[in-house]
């Protein structure tokens, strides 16, 4: 029970960060302090994370600052158990795609109390921004029964439940099984323009693409202030677009301005998600963190941070990863840039991987 009073109290540090954020005001402590706390924990409890620290001659009782605490990979997730508790019953698990080799990475959640307060948050800020009255949801992505260990699935099912506004009844989801609901989604696009009011369409890329490629009808032009969430990429699969082209093909389709059509990054072993800040006034392509997470780019060997505005492989610190690692080394290959980071896709030799790719 010690180790379960010590995670409440670091998941109310963290939550006490986002607050601060929801309220616009300066978070009562900084990042380090919490980031170097939530490793000494983790380092105390997950035997994997403490030999890790030992493998990188690091102390954890000597942590100073967040960019010292040795990352975990994120294939690490795929052979081992990473958490600071046992098994228990009341446990949520979030599970990778498992598109691209037969191991699935697998996240355990103690509470999701903090993943939730952090994605309703920061998606508040930058997908909800500056609508006055709660939109309505449309989603391309099974619903939350059909997919319980999809992390993205959990995400879009707080979004749909707190930050919309869907009478009692109404669909929201329209995937079926691996496929579209072509007709009942195109119905209730209707539907939604007839009422008038904004819109906010959830959804993976190939989700999309597929959507796309299977309508037969021309544009249905969405209200004003409507806007499009797209996750994951298209390469490795079936049929490859360029984000380019699908953002301009979302945005003909929905009658949006191509800035209206924002980019999430995320993954299953983060608690925290990134967006595209073309609606809080970045350059399109350019990906933004909450102050709860940073990305850093590294070097693929050494793993030191690159120097500002060169190509590095995504070092992601996460302080709402409580429960399992707080830093985490991905494949994922990515840049600084002025107001944020570009994402560039895989490392040569990475397989793709994300929720987008399970649907084809």
């Amino acid at each position: 029970m010690l180790a379960d009073a010590e995670s409440d109290a670091l998941h109310a540090r963290v939550r006490a960060l986002v607050a601060a954020f929801q309220e616009g005001r300066e978070g009562p402590e900084p990042f380090d302090a919490v980031a170097v706390d939530i490793a000494r924990f983790q380092a105390e409890r997950v035997p994997g994370i403490a030999r890790l620290h030992r493998a990188a001659q690091r102390d954890p009782r000597a942590l100073r600052a967040a960019h010292e605490i040795p990352a975990v990979p994120t294939d690490a997730f795929k052979h081992v158990r990473i958490a600071t508790f046992h098994t228990w019953p009341g446990e949520t698990v979030f599970r990778t795609s498992g598109t691209t080799l037969a191991v699935r990475g697998t996240h355990a959640f103690r509470t999701t109390s903090t993943y939730d307060a952090a994605a309703l948050a920061f998606g508040a800020h930058a997908l909800f921004a500056g609508l006055s009255e709660p939109p309505a949801a449309v989603v391309l992505a099974p619903p939350r029964a059909e997919a319980p260990d999809s992390s993205l699935g959990h995400m879009m099912q707080r979004f749909v439940e707190r930050l919309t506004s869907t009478p009692p009844g109404a669909r929201t989801h329209f995937v079926e099984g691996d496929a579209i609901a072509h007709d009942a989604l195109e119905a209730r696009l209707d539907a939604l323009v007839a009422e008038g009011r904004p819109v906010v369409v959830l959804g993976t890329s190939f989700a999309f693409v597929h959507w796309l490629d299977g309508r037969t009808r021309g544009a249905t032009p969405l209200p004003p202030g409507s806007r499009v969430m797209q996750t994951g990429g298209t390469k490795g699969k079936s049929r490859e677009v360029s984000p380019g082209e699908l953002r301009a093909r979302l945005a003909s389709a929905l009658g949006v301005g191509e800035g209206s059509v924002v980019s999430e990054y995320g993954m299953t072993e983060l608690s925290s998600q990134f967006y595209e800040g073309t609606l809080l006034g970045t350059a399109e392509g350019v990906h933004v963190e909450p102050p709860w997470a940073r990305v850093v780019p590294v070097h693929p060997e050494t793993l030191a941070p690159v120097p500002f505005g060169e190509e590095g492989l995504a070092r992601i610190e996460d302080l709402a990863n409580v429960d399992s690692a707080v830093a985490i080394q991905t494949q994922d290959v990515v840049v600084r840039v002025p107001g944020g980071f570009r994402l560039l896709g895989r490392a040569k030799g990475a397989p793709p991987r994300g929720c987008s790719i399970a649907i084809d």
